[in-house]
């Protein structure tokens, strides 16, 4: 089934598709104007910006702008031409075929082949938390020729037609990246893509500083001249920043007791879009090696000791949505409504605990647990979390860290018990939610994955049966039995779908022109002195 023109007719209609959108996030006709410097707030500051061998928030916001993707995508996920042309899949979804765009260089001046698609994939099959699932049925790649792809899968895979923008699958130099170990990271020197800017400046602590490149093949994008990245991590300096003009944009900069006062602001647009990308989604992960957290009547405990509508109320201000399956409550094909989070009851947490042998001593305590947080998400997730269970008697210390010590106490040294985490669905449960429950995805030192250490046979055969299933009704319920499954075992507790707001001045004009929101690479982007 050859579906490249259908998808471009697709493309067609994206003007028509951005008219809901807030404005700035795609302008349209409007005359775009060149030059200028961007200044993009942006927290915490990321310990690697290219997403070849992690799903962190840094590297998919950052990298895009540096390196290209096969393919973008429109406000619905329909795929529109990056580095790829044209594209096809066989009637049994067994093959893919792309066609490159020629004369694409790397910053370095090496051109960009089928071997440079090729490579990524591998590295990404191997290293990326969720590339290891969305290109795990590939079984090979034909390079014949410089400017075809030919990717054959022993299953079809649902999840890879979406799955190829930059934030997720970036296309990395082969002769730059096949020096490096696959949980590697590169050096500033090794940072080399084909995108519209190049890495000029990083400044531990300060910025990053991308430079329009001069031998962008979509001339005469990018229109801006450079992007600063700062890095401001109190949310009070943030809108301070953005009020005198230091900043121009950023992803949830201020607090949200601040945002109405930024509606009320002319000069700023405050942007709600949930865009496809995304998913949003945090959940409480549970490390299941924990012989106490092993037991399911403590982890069920925990839930009903978690009010979440006072969660979303103290921590979100009531900005969020309470979230209780792997699934997101936005993700609305595959969200199950019927599956209900615990009901917030102290008296039967306590019940439990007491049912499972874990008594409260003398001093009111049953026993003691780390607690600790993503710097992602708002601390106040974890000063909530530490009350809720103190009221039943659980000691949970919380232990602060740096984004780079978060993701090595997690996925590597496993030396913690009880972690808020932010696993987005993204464009497909396949891709955001299997990772964290997939046997197969325990892996020590990969981020983001199965984090909880949790095996489940059952699960394991939904998850993959989902993968590779395109009748979408079939899908869906191998999704809800997957989503009903995790509700009773409990090994990951999920929580909010947390608000994604965009505030930028209404200079700034179209800062998110598809589906992939402030991780498009900016090629678009443009600031208006008139607006």
């Amino acid at each position: 089934m050859t579906i490249n023109r259908r998808l471009f007719n697709q493309f067609l209609l994206l003007a028509g598709t951005s008219a809901a959108l807030p404005a700035g996030a795609f302008a349209g006709d409007a005359k775009p104007v060149a030059g200028g410097t961007l200044n993009f707030v942006y927290y915490p500051e990321p310990n690697q910006i290219v997403s070849i061998n992690t799903s962190a928030g840094g590297p998919a916001t950052i990298g895009p702008k540096i390196f290209d993707g096969l393919l973008a995508y429109d406000y619905d996920l329909n795929p529109r031409p990056q580095l790829a042309t044209e594209w096809s899949i066989s009637d049994d979804g067994l093959e893919y075929v792309f066609k490159l765009r020629q004369g694409v260089k790397f910053s370095d001046g090496h051109d960009l082949t089928s071997e440079d698609v090729a490579f990524s994939i591998s590295r990404l099959r191997e290293a990326h938390p969720r590339g290891r699932i969305t290109f795990q049925n590939v079984t090979d790649i034909d390079t014949s020729d410089p400017h075809i792809v030919k990717i054959k899968l022993s299953k079809p895979s649902a999840a890879l037609i979406s799955g190829l923008a930059a934030t997720e699958s970036p296309v990395v130099p082969k002769h730059v990246y096949e020096k490096l170990k696959p949980a590697d990271d590169p050096s500033f020197e090794q940072i080399i893509g084909s995108g519209p800017f190049v890495l000029k400046e990083w400044v531990k602590g300060s910025h990053i500083l991308v430079e329009k490149n001069p031998t962008y093949w979509d001339a005469p994008k990018p229109y801006l001249d450079r992007i600063i990245f700062r890095f401001i991590t109190d949310p009070g300096a943030r809108a301070a920043a953005l009020e005198t003009g230091e900043v121009d944009i950023g992803p949830n900069p201020v607090a949200f007791a601040d945002l109405e006062r930024f509606k009320a602001l002319p000069q700023f647009v405050v942007d709600s879009t949930v865009f496809a990308y995304s998913g949003p989604l945090h959940q409480l992960i549970i490390n299941l090696e924990n012989p106490i957290l092993k037991e399911k009547k403590v982890r069920q405990a925990i839930a009903h000791a978690i009010d979440l509508d006072a969660v979303n109320a103290i921590v979100f201000y009531g900005y969020g949505q309470v979230s209780p399956t792997p699934i997101s409550v936005v993700n609305k094909k595959y969200f199950d409504p019927d599956v209900k989070a615990a009901t917030f009851d102290t008296a039967l947490s306590e019940k439990l605990l007491d049912e499972a042998g874990f008594k409260r001593g003398a001093d009111g305590i049953r026993f003691k647990l780390r607690l600790t947080n993503n710097p992602y998400n708002p601390w106040g997730y974890a000063d909530f979390l530490k009350q809720a269970l103190a009221k039943i008697g659980i000691d949970a210390e919380i232990e602060k860290f740096d984004f780079g010590t978060y993701v090595k106490t997690i996925y590597t040294d496993r030396t913690w018990d009880l972690s808020t985490e932010s696993c987005g669905n993204i464009f497909d449960p396949s891709a955001g939610a299997q990772r964290l429950y997939w046997s197969k995805n325990i892996k020590k030192g990969l981020p983001f994955s199965n984090g909880a250490h949790y095996e489940n046979p059952e699960v394991d055969r939904l998850l993959e049966a989902a993968s590779v299933e395109l009748d979408e009704a079939k899908r869906k319920q191998l999704f809800f039995k997957f989503q009903e499954i995790i509700a009773d075992e409990l090994p990951i507790i999920n929580l909010i779908a947390p608000p994604t707001i965009i505030i930028a001045r209404k200079t700034v004009k179209n800062y998110a022109p598809g589906a992939e929101g402030l991780s498009a690479n900016f090629a678009d982007a443009y600031l208006d002195p008139n607006a």
